[in-house]
């Protein structure tokens, strides 16, 4: 899937070959993870896959690193809709719990802004007001030498900021994952 699994054709097929390999190997206990960018979720084969997860202790973490599109935009650099992701996880939530990822960073020196984040705090309202279950929000940053010189980490107490930011505009628990000197 070039980095993103649910952007293969056979999706579906291959998360029901790793279920049936986990039967076959008497691994009822591990969990099956999914971390996906949520862009294909709306696809009917992806859609399957994530059933076939649910019936096997699997779990999704789906990104979501903005709370704007001009800020995924910038970002992500992708030519999908950020409302697309959002409605994407919003639709998988409202099926199943899912943990979010957030990968935060100082971009040209600069963290994401304070309006930038309280958007990311609305957008993840939104989509629990929606009927939407999230379990966890995962709080990250940079860990390892990123492609772009011009991004750097978080400072731990950053990350411990966003984290207090999420609990508190939104109720939702929230971890945090701090990064390294790169």
């Amino acid at each position: 899937g070039d980095g993103e699994p649910t952007t293969y054709k056979n999706f579906d097929e291959i998360i029901e070959r790793c279920a049936q390999l986990k039967r076959e190997h008497a691994l009822d206990d591990v969990k099956m993870v999914l971390i996906t960018n949520a862009s294909m979720f709306h696809r009917e084969h992806v859609q399957r896959g994530l059933e076939i997860l649910d019936n096997n202790q699997g779990e999704i973490w789906a990104k979501l690193e903005a709370g704007t599109p001009e800020y995924f935009q910038r970002i992500d650099r992708t030519s999908i809709p950020f409302q697309q992701i959002l409605d994407n996880i919003t639709a998988a939530a409202q099926v199943r719990p899912l943990v979010i990822q957030s990968l935060f960073m100082r971009v040209n020196d600069q963290p994401p802004s304070q309006q930038e984040l309280l958007a990311f705090c609305d957008r993840l309202n939104e989509i629990t007001a929606a009927g939407g279950q999230l379990s966890l929000i995962q709080i990250y940053t940079v860990a390892r030498r990123p492609a772009e010189s011009f991004v750097t980490p978080l400072a731990d107490a950053e990350v411990d900021a966003i984290v207090n930011m999420v609990q508190e505009k939104t109720g939702l628990p929230a971890a945090a994952f701090y990064g390294a000197a790169v």
